[in-house]
C-alpha cells in the first residue's frame, strides 16, 4: 500500500470510531479504479500466523456493502485459496446483478507475497437484500442451544497454564468475549468429549454490540470442534457459506457448533447463531481441514 493510500486508509479507519472490529475491517475506495479497495489485515484477529477466516469475510462483506444497493449479505460464500497474513491487502469487487430487492456481487482479496508476486487469498460470492424489509412471519423447528447461563460457562482466563491442543498465539481471543460451555470445553483439559460439539456465548471485547458484518465473524469464532473430537492443531476454513437471517438484538450470542462426519482429512462444522431475543440469526456451514499433528 502506497504512502498515499496508507494516509486515506488510516484517516478512514480513525472515523469509524471506538470498535476494534469496525476499525480492523475498514476498507478505502481506490477513485482510480472503480471497485477497487485498499484494507489492512488486523495481527489483532490472527490465529497463530494465519488471519481468521470469518474475520476476513466481515472485510469483504464490507468492501461489497460499498458497491451494491443494498446493505445487508443475506447470503454469502468464501473459498479460501491461500492463508491470509496480516498486513495489506486489495480486494477487488465485481457487480453481478442488481434487482428491486437483492443484488449479487463477488469480491477476491489479494496480497503480495516476498517475491513481490500478487497472490488470491479468498474469492466470495454474495446476495445483498434489506434485511429490514423482508417478511417478518417466521415459521421453525429450531430451538435455540440449551447451555449454562453465560455467568456460568467459562473463558479463556479459566483455563491453566499451557492447556489446550494449540500452541502458539491466538490474538483473536483478546478481542471477543467468549464463554464457551463446560461441556463442550474438556478438550482444554486434555478431556474432550468426542462429541464433535462447541457452544458458548460471544460477543466482542469493546463492547460494541454485534450487527450483521459481526455475524460474519460469529461462526467461526469459537473453537473448532476437531478439538472437541481429540484432534489437536490447526484447522484451516476451505470453504464457508453463511446465511444471514435477522439483524441481531443487543447482547451477546450464543454459538453452537456441531461435526457429523470427519473423512479424507475434512469435515464439515454447521452452526447456528442465536440473539438475546432467541432468535436464530444466521447459519453457517464450513469444510474445514482436519488437523494434522
Amino acid at each position: 500500500m502506497g504512502n498515499l493510500r496508507l494516509m486515506a486508509y488510516a484517516a478512514a479507519r480513525a472515523a469509524i470510531g471506538d470498535s476494534e472490529f469496525d476499525r480492523d475491517t475498514a476498507v478505502v475506495a481506490r477513485p482510480e479504479e472503480p471497485g477497487t479497495y485498499d484494507t489492512h489485515l488486523s495481527a489483532g484477529w490472527a490465529i497463530i500466523a494465519a488471519v481468521n477466516g470469518g474475520y476476513l469475510l466481515a472485510v469483504l462483506a464490507r468492501a461489497l456493502r460499498e458497491e451494491l444497493p443494498h446493505p445487508d449479505p443475506i447470503t454469502i460464500t468464501a473459498h479460501y485459496l491461500t492463508a491470509s497474513q496480516p498486513g495489506p491487502a486489495v480486494i477487488r469487487t465485481q457487480t453481478v446483478r442488481t434487482g428491486r430487492t437483492m443484488a449479487t456481487g463477488q469480491a477476491s482479496l489479494f496480497q503480495t507475497d516476498e517475491e513481490g508476486r500478487e497472490v488470491e487469498r479468498i474469492r466470495v460470492i454474495a446476495g445483498y437484500a434489506d434485511l429490514d424489509a423482508l417478511p417478518p412471519q417466521v415459521l421453525t423447528s429450531a430451538l435455540p442451544p440449551a447451555m449454562p447461563s453465560y455467568e456460568s460457562c467459562v473463558g479463556s482466563e479459566d483455563a491453566p497454564a499451557g492447556a489446550g491442543p494449540v500452541t502458539g498465539t491466538t490474538a483473536i481471543l483478546d478481542r471477543l468475549d467468549l464463554r464457551l460451555d463446560p461441556a463442550t470445553a474438556g478438550w482444554a483439559v486434555g478431556a474432550p468429549s468426542g462429541a464433535g460439539r462447541m457452544r458458548g456465548w460471544l460477543g466482542l471485547a469493546d463492547g460494541r454490540e454485534h450487527d450483521t458484518l459481526s455475524l460474519l465473524l460469529a461462526v467461526d469464532a469459537l473453537p473448532p470442534t476437531a478439538f472437541d473430537l481429540g484432534l489437536k492443531g490447526w484447522t484451516p476454513t476451505l470453504e464457508l457459506t453463511v446465511h444471514l437471517r435477522a439483524k441481531p438484538a443487543p447482547g451477546p450470542l450464543r454459538v453452537a457448533i456441531s461435526t457429523r462426519n470427519l473423512a479424507g482429512g475434512l469435515l464439515e462444522e454447521d452452526v447456528e447463531v442465536w440473539d438475546s431475543r432467541d432468535r436464530l440469526v444466521a447459519q453457517a456451514r464450513q469444510l474445514a481441514r482436519a488437523p494434522r499433528g
